[in-house]
């Protein structure tokens, strides 16, 4: 089995989900005591999240583009970056390395349209649902994705932030949630992509009322189909 590469962190919540997703079906498939091989780098997510704020993603790209060469120093063989809304500087983060990288919205988009969707609530950060870089890469795969008003989606980028990101699971966020993806529902969409890998956390397939698209679990069992093939 080849080498995963993680690079998180963004926020760890979420990273530890990879790593557990990640073994877990590497054990299912090759049984016994088997886990991955992983090497993995996680950054401290505060002075990113700042350079967030500040629409600083030269800088944020410059920053994650090293910390890939450091993931594949470590000897990874493939590249998984562990957060969504940092996919808007997936190209330069694949440049500045020499393995190759498992873009999450591909193996998103590969397994809703697997399953004869393609109209799907997009739910993540203020970045993701908002702007091209990820809505584009799910159009390109033919998929037509709807986002929440204003309102619900400063609330949906609200939860994340302060409570997910935070470890911090509310009964009242995801009421909130489930009223979002009931609005989207009645707007055409047929299924929902978590757009960010920490709204698993707070939503579930039985939580929701459209079928469910868990981004995080998607691209794990992708990293493990590829380091086995």
């Amino acid at each position: 089995m080849k080498t995963i590469g993680l690079l998180g962190g963004m926020s760890w919540e979420s990273t530890a989900l990879y790593y557990r997703l990640i073994n877990e079906r590497t054990r299912a498939l090759l049984g016994g005591l088997h886990s991955a091989p992983i090497a993995m780098v996680s950054v401290d997510f505060a002075p990113l999240e700042r350079l967030q704020v500040a629409g600083d993603w030269v800088g944020i790209g410059r920053q994650l583009s090293a910390n890939a060469r450091e993931v594949q120093a470590a000897g990874a063989d493939v590249l998984l970056l562990c957060t969504n809304t940092m996919h808007k500087v997936a190209d330069e983060i694949a440049a500045a390395v020499d393995i190759p990288m498992l873009h999450l919205a591909d193996t998103t988009a590969q397994a809703i349209r697997a399953n004869g969707h393609a109209r799907p609530a997009l739910l993540g950060t203020r970045f993701t649902m908002e702007e091209a870089f990820y809505r584009e890469r799910l159009s390109s795969a033919g998929l037509s994705a709807l986002i929440p008003d204003q309102s619900a989606r400063d609330e949906v980028h609200r939860v994340i932030y302060e409570e997910l990101c935070q470890g911090q699971v509310r009964a009242e966020s995801r009421n909130a949630y489930q009223r979002v993806v009931a609005d989207l529902a009645n707007e055409g969409a047929d299924c929902v992509i978590a757009g960010c890998t920490e709204i698993t956390l707070l939503l579930s397939p039985d939580d929701c009322p459209l079928p469910l698209y868990d981004t995080a679990a998607l691209h794990a069992q992708a990293a493990v189909s590829w380091a086995l093939q």
